[in-house]
Order: structure tokens, then sequence, then C-alpha cells
């Protein structure tokens, strides 16, 4: 297995570099990847923050379609239940704050994992793009779920259909980052905020964070089921073949 995510301490601060040339898609062995640094963190108690960031120019632009094509002929379900389904879980029961610091492009299921972050600092040139519907899928890694319960619901159709970008400015604007700084003062500006948060009260931030699951995502899990489910049930569609052979041949799809 390549060695996808950069593992370094920085204090009481674990430090997760996605490091996917050149645009830090996502693959089954970087998501395990980045499953085990989690775990890496819930195990040692001298981490007491978390910070997930990407190297090269973009934070991800989400799966790695080329990869998604050799799934295909098992099953997405199985595909989801293996990755993503698991990382988004990861993230949310961590009694440990994690910081995600975010630039460039922000898509598909990297915009679920960012989502699925405490808090988000983006840089000015940051993009996000739903990404589904440009390959005739429908969300998952709980973009469903959290993206209509940041940005609102209207607001979230409208991106998830037209598949539109929207800039840093507008994900501050709509509570999908908490801030957004100069793209060169990301890394300074996230490293500090995340020792920030690793110096507070560790045990009252993972509380809060139980109490915020269980108030505002208590059947996160069960979303993510269904949305495996209903990925199944897109992937299997020729408008999603029709999406990615589009997408590969850098042309406009042909929906019919």
């Amino acid at each position: 297995m390549e060695n996808l995510v950069r593992v370094q301490r920085e204090g009481a601060v674990l430090v997760l570099t996605l490091d996917h040339p050149p645009v830090n898609a996502f693959t089954h062995d970087l998501t395990v990847g980045l499953q085990k640094a989690l775990r890496q963190a819930a195990g040692d108690a001298t981490v007491r923050a978390v910070l997930l960031k990407a190297a090269h120019r973009a934070f991800s632009a989400g799966q790695d379609l080329t990869e998604l094509q050799a799934v295909e002929g098992e099953s997405l379900r199985g595909h989801l239940q293996q990755t993503y389904n698991p990382l988004i879980l990861q993230l949310r029961r961590l009694e440990k704050p994690v910081l995600a610091a975010l630039h460039g492009a922000v898509a598909g299921a990297a915009l679920g994992v960012a989502l699925a972050c405490d808090l988000r600092i983006a840089a000015a040139n940051t993009r996000f793009l739903v990404g589904f519907s440009g390959i005739g899928l429908a969300p998952d890694s709980g973009v469903s779920l959290l993206l209509p319960l940041m940005m609102g619901f209207g607001r979230a159709t409208e991106y998830a259909f037209t598949n539109k970008p929207f800039t840093a400015e507008e994900a501050l604007a709509w509570g999908v980052v908490n801030r957004v700084v100069p793209a060169e003062r990301l890394e300074q500006e996230a490293l500090a905020w995340a020792q920030e948060l690793a110096a507070g009260p560790l045990a009252a931030f993972g509380l809060t964070k139980r109490a915020f699951n269980r108030a505002i995502l208590p059947h996160l899990e069960d979303i993510l089921d269904y949305e495996a489910h209903i990925q199944d049930i897109a992937g299997r569609t020729p408008e999603h073949h029709e999406g990615v052979s589009a997408f590969l041949e850098k042309r406009p799809p042909k929906y019919v």
C-alpha cells in the first residue's frame, strides 16, 4: 500500500496530510490509510486534536473514477461500506477536535469528509463541488445529511442538481466553513487553531461532540447505509456510465 496519508506530530496535534498527486483523488488505499490514522488518534492519549490537510494543488477532487470503474462490476454499496461510511463515522465519533484545512478543489466524497470534521478553515482560493450528479450518482459520504444541514435544504438541492461550484466566501456565508484565510496563510493558521484546540478541555470537547451527534446526527449511521443503497441503484444506470465516460473523455455528458 502506498503511503498516501502522511502522519506527523506537532505537539499534541496529529497532522494527517493527504498525499496522492496531482489532486488527492480518494482511492481504497487512501481511505483505509485515513481510517488507520484516525484509529491511531483515538488510541493515543497524548493526541488532543487532529488536523486534516492536503498536499498538492487541491484538498481532494473526490473519488478516483478509474478505480470506481473497477468497483462497479461488484457493488457500490459494498465499496461505501468498506471505505467512506466507516471513515465518516470515525470522524464523528472521535472524541477529540478534528479540524479540516481546505484549499483548491473539495469535491464529491471529499466534501463529505470535510463536512464530517468538527471545524473547517478554507483558503480563499477553495472551490466546493457537490460533484455526484456530474457522473450520474446521488450524494454519499454523509453529504445528503450534512450539506443541507449546514447550507440549507433549498440551496443544497440547487448545488446538488446543477453541480456548479461555490466559493470559500459563499461557504463561509452559508455556514459550510468556519473561517477563510489567504491561501499563503492556510497552513500556519490551521496549525495554530489546531494547537489552540489541543490546549482546551478535551473531555468537555468530547462530550460536547457526543451531545451534538445525539441531538443533530442521531441517524447518521442509518443515513450512510441508505446512501449506499441508493448509490448501488444509481451506479447501475446508463446515466452513471455515460457520466463517467464523459468525464474521462473530457466532454459534456449526453443524457437521454
